[in-house]
């Protein structure tokens, strides 16, 4: 299906994204009979397959990688521990869509979703418009990079980065790095970057709280489930981590004991050399590393107006409850690669069922119109 720019090209669904829950929506919808670049359509704006799995640090290898769940229809089997995740993954998604013929269209910007005419929506791209019934949003937060603001930021003399530039732990070798986040990443980078760096400091708004013993299904249906109360009061999701605690390995364990997570409390501000507490205290660095996560990735679907007064879009199911129209799947309880994969088959599953009823209706009006020309023709 060729795209012209400035003209609408009509489909049942749009797919935004082709991370782990833009493919499994797509997966979902050919299973249910919709045909790509016929029915559907999938649009990423990455360079190449592997969602933002691509873009993680080099020393990230398969085997650091915790939680990662196969797409449907398709393991990920005989991958070497040993090698960057961004390389493992990014194989396997460009199999995953060649097996399924999913013709992701890449790369496409998506600029906005804006009410169309009859009742659909329009996706306005950097590739042409489409016109659809239903959007499935699967933009993840890995372009969102949150940085928070303190007092004297714009003055400190060293380098600032986020998780999201991340370069590898050579890069601090003979530094003093401050890293600031209580999650994965953060005690990751730890972990990683003191043996390499001159000194290292750890910051975090709340004290870390690590988790001992299997993180079993009935506690991941307890951490979802409170994410998920969040979504649906309207607020902006929780990543699930910060409900469930991080886990404990025999790596968490060492460093605890050589004293690379000992975490100190936010500090008040940052000064050209450093940071410094209220208290009297200062830590002086090199490199602030910003190991604060990330915002859902949902600004193009601003004209739909689907913010709550809370902030976050409140969610009926995969639905946004102020337009059933709009599906968010990897947002708030699916952010995880399982959660994501259950939560495009929900999805999938909402829309046929809207569609087939959109459907009926349409023909029971054309009969309808059908029967009152009838008479006028026998006049």
């Amino acid at each position: 299906m060729d795209v012209v720019v400035g003209g609408d090209v009509d489909v049942d669904v749009v797919v935004i994204g082709a991370g782990q829950a833009g493919l499994s929506s797509a997966y979902h919808l050919r299973r249910a009979g919709f045909g790509p670049d016929r029915d559907f359509v999938v649009l990423d704006h990455a360079p190449r397959p592997g969602g933002a799995w691509q873009f993680r640090w080099p020393s990230l290898t398969y085997g650091k990688v915790h939680g990662m769940h196969a797409l449907p229809g398709m393991e990920l089997t005989g991958a070497d521990p040993g090698r960057p995740s961004s390389e493992v993954i990014g194989e396997y998604f460009t199999a995953y869509e060649d097996r399924f013929g999913l013709r992701v269209r890449r790369p496409v910007d998506v600029h906005k979703v804006r009410e169309g005419e009859g009742g659909r929506l329009l996706v306005e791209t950097s590739a042409g418009t489409w016109s659809t019934r239903a959007v499935i949003n699967a933009t993840g937060t890995w372009d969102r990079p949150f940085w928070p603001r303190y007092s004297g930021q714009e003055t400190f003399l060293g380098r600032q980065l986020h998780t999201a530039i991340y370069p590898g732990p050579e890069a601090f070798a003979g530094q003093r790095v401050i890293v600031v986040g209580g999650g994965a990443s953060g005690t990751q980078h730890l972990m990683e970057i003191a043996p390499y760096a001159a000194e290292t400091t750890w910051v975090t708004r709340r004290p870390p709280v690590f988790r001992e013993g299997p993180f079993d299904e009935d506690w991941g249906r307890s951490a979802v489930a409170m994410v998920e109360e969040r979504v649906r009061q309207g607020l902006p999701p929780r990543s699930v981590v910060s409900v469930t605690g991080l886990p404990v390995n025999d790596a968490i364990r060492r460093a605890r004991a050589d004293g690379v997570l000992d975490r100190l409390p936010m500090f008040d501000r940052i000064t050209p050399t450093g940071a410094a507490w209220d208290d009297g205290r200062r830590v002086d660095a090199d490199t602030i590393l910003w190991a604060t996560g990330f915002r859902a990735a949902i600004d193009h679907l601003a004209p739909l107006r689907l913010r709550e007064p809370g902030g976050g879009i409140r969610m009926e199911g995969t639905r946004a409850a102020a337009d059933s129209r709009v599906h968010l799947v990897g947002y708030g309880p699916s952010a995880s690669t399982i959660g994501a994969n259950r939560a495009g088959r929900a999805a999938v599953r909402e829309i046929r069922r809207s569609i087939a009823g959109q459907r009926s209706i349409a023909g029971q009006i054309g009969e309808q119109s059908d029967l009152s020309v009838q008479p006028a023709a026998h006049l």
